[in-house]
């Protein structure tokens, strides 16, 4: 469909065409030299706290993370009941059992901590907490409580976000980062472990390429001769080619997000009269959060109905979408959650309603779907 509004858009330039060319006439296109760059570089641009591994997907990177730490049939993983399936199927993948925390509140999407606390069990071996929307979700007060607990950041929407000047992606155990073509990074596909456990990192190093000691490139380069394979490992590895655009990316990432603030910002102000909730508005007001802005999340009053005003907004050229449909509405998840269990996260998802946001986005643009949307409802 030509939309004249995308929910998001690539914010690539000659920039990312040059990268990539220079990768493809260099003669060396899977994981190399642009790898361990844009390794070094995410690292310094999370402070220097923890180490970087480069990984085909976040997906990935959570597979891997709890592999390392041997969770496995038995053990229980604390999840968001709003999030993406992504984390929920690499749990159950493992052989270990997910269990979904509630959202705060209809105004906070971001995971309960109560109900967090009301679900660990002597089963519970991880935490995974999502920086929903960009929003930062605090933890702090997790660590000491459930110190056996890895407490895991996914941070898919949120780089560059940060809580009292700590940047998301430093406040756990480890953390993961999406490079997804949708995303404020976006290398197509691609992913990104951190953590400050050296030794851990080290082997997420030789996992993400079968547990082999040493790499193609080193072989190529006369580095090493032959490799050890120290255990089950999987084909995790980045290509050349995703790492030169996540580099130019990196570069953009936090005028990226400025700009997402503004868009951010006057939706919030030409919808705030209506009966239409804005989520995380006070987080966005208070001097210790800095939001990487990476969806506009907005709750449809309960009167509205939800299905007709996509199809108009569709009709008018306005792309949107919904996160995230619940998890009981899913066919292989009804074991796992039913209706009801995430009693918030279950309104969210009936009444949830995203809105185009990128850097390519104009505030004329803004006025245009804000307009739209709210004719919409009214009608």
């Amino acid at each position: 469909m030509d939309w004249r509004y995308q929910l998001s858009e690539l914010n690539y330039s000659q920039d990312e065409i040059d990268a990539v060319n220079a990768v493809v006439g260099s003669g060396w296109i899977t994981m190399g030299p642009e790898v361990q760059h844009f390794e070094e570089e995410f690292t310094q641009f999370l402070g220097g706290s923890v180490e970087s591994v480069a990984v085909s997907s976040a997906t990935a990177a959570l597979h891997l993370i709890l592999m390392e730490n041997g969770i496995g049939p038995g053990d229980e993983v604390i999840l968001p009941a709003l999030t993406f399936v992504s984390d929920a199927n690499v749990v159950r993948q493992l052989g270990a059992t997910p269990v979904f925390a509630d959202s705060e509140s209809l105004l906070d999407l971001n995971v309960s901590i109560k109900s967090i606390r009301s679900k660990v069990s002597r089963k519970t071996k991880a935490i995974v907490l999502v920086h929903f929307a960009g929003y930062v979700r605090d933890f702090q007060s997790l660590k000491s409580e459930f110190h056996d607990c890895l407490l895991i950041e996914d941070c898919a929407h949120a780089p560059g976000a940060a809580v009292r000047g700590k940047s998301a992606g430093t406040l756990g155990d480890y953390s993961f980062f999406s490079f997804y073509g949708n995303k404020n990074i976006s290398c197509g596909e691609g992913g990104m472990i951190c953590s400050n456990r050296s030794e851990s990192v080290q082997r997420l190093r030789n996992l993400r390429s079968h547990s082999m000691s040493s790499l193609t490139l080193d072989r190529h380069l006369g580095r090493a001769s032959s490799y050890d394979v120290a255990g089950v490992g999987l084909n995790y590895r980045m290509t050349e080619m995703q790492a030169a655009l996540g580099r130019v990316q990196l570069r953009k990432v936090l005028d990226g997000n400025a700009k997402r603030e503004t868009l951010t910002n006057k939706y919030k102000s030409l919808l705030a009269a209506s009966d239409i909730i804005l989520p995380f508005t006070l987080a966005n007001k208070e001097e210790k959060y800095s939001s990487a802005h990476h969806i506009m999340p907005v709750l449809l009053p309960k009167h509205a109905n939800r299905a007709k005003v996509i199809n108009k907004l569709s009709a008018q050229g306005i792309q949107t979408s919904i996160h995230y449909p619940a998890f009981h509405s899913f066919s292989g998840y009804s074991g796992f959650i039913q209706k009801g269990d995430a009693p918030v996260s279950d309104e969210i998802c009936d009444r949830e309603l995203s809105l185009p946001l990128h850097p390519r986005l104009t505030i004329a643009g803004v006025e245009d779907i804000a307009k739209a949307l709210l004719e919409t409802v009214v009608s």
